[in-house]
């Protein structure tokens, strides 16, 4: 259990130390920088303390090392971009509601990090294998979904060309109203499957990890708080109940008539 323990305070001390600078200098910019860093914090630490090193959990190290930096570098343009993270309005000032918060954060690094954590951790030989391969193809899948949704999102908010819409009906977000979130999830899940050849007996429970992170977007603090915005702003007009009663919520249909 010890790497699981101590993985834990590892992800609660390094969203600590970004708070202690966020919260100085009262800034939003390293919110959502530390989410993604968080994850590769944490699982270098777990790979450098594993006593078996293997191709396997460099490939994985690999996989969240690339979503990581990818995420963290997205999100970091994006602040930058709009200066400020509404969310954080009457929070920032308030040293407990914004430390409540970081931790918060810090937490769940950890736990959607679980399977990362057990297989980085593993002291037995490690190989890649069809389970492996499955897990990877379906990472694969859920990083090219939400890079491709992110970036069509960019260039929707910032570009020099605006669509004739105030709200994205183009490119994947024509097919779901949140693509990136669904790629997000099946990247996790994609990261479960590929270790699903080596849980054993209460390690199952590492699928704790890809759940919470599924619950977390649909029910929590994900689709939901964008539905609401989305509701408040548009809910009244005819071409957006349109693009909402035609449009999944999270899983595209790819069979939806492209008009």
């Amino acid at each position: 259990m010890n790497p699981l323990i101590n993985s834990l305070f590892v992800s609660l001390i390094s969203q600590l130390i970004f708070f202690v600078y966020a919260s100085s200098h009262k800034t939003d910019k390293l919110t959502d920088l530390s989410y993604g860093l968080g994850f590769v914090t944490v699982a270098i630490y777990c790979l450098s303390t594993s006593p078996n090193i293997s191709s396997y959990k460099l490939v994985l190290l690999t996989m969240i090392i690339l979503w990581g930096a990818r995420i963290s570098t997205y999100l970091l343009l994006r602040i930058i971009k709009t200066g400020r993270d509404s969310r954080f309005d009457g929070i920032r000032e308030n040293f407990w509601k914004f430390a409540r918060f970081w931790l918060l954060q810090g937490f769940s690094v950890w736990v959607i990090s679980l399977p990362a954590i057990y297989l980085l951790s593993l002291n037995q030989p490690t190989e890649i294998n069809t389970w492996a391969i499955i897990g990877l193809i379906i990472w694969l899948s859920g990083v090219f979904i939400e890079t491709l949704a992110d970036l069509q999102l960019y260039k929707f908010r910032f570009g020099n060309h605006p669509e004739t819409n105030p709200w994205i009906d183009s490119g994947l977000w024509h097919y779901s109203r949140h693509p990136n979130y669904f790629g997000e999830i099946l990247l996790w899940w994609g990261i479960f499957i590929y270790g699903a050849s080596y849980y054993t007996g209460t390690y199952w429970l590492t699928i704790i990890g890809p759940i919470f992170i599924t619950l977390l977007i649909t029910k929590v603090s994900g689709i939901p708080i964008l539905e609401k915005s989305a509701d408040q702003r548009w809910g009244k007009e005819i071409e957006y109940k349109k693009y909402q009663r035609n449009t999944p919520i999270l899983i595209p249909n790819f069979f939806k008539h492209k008009s």
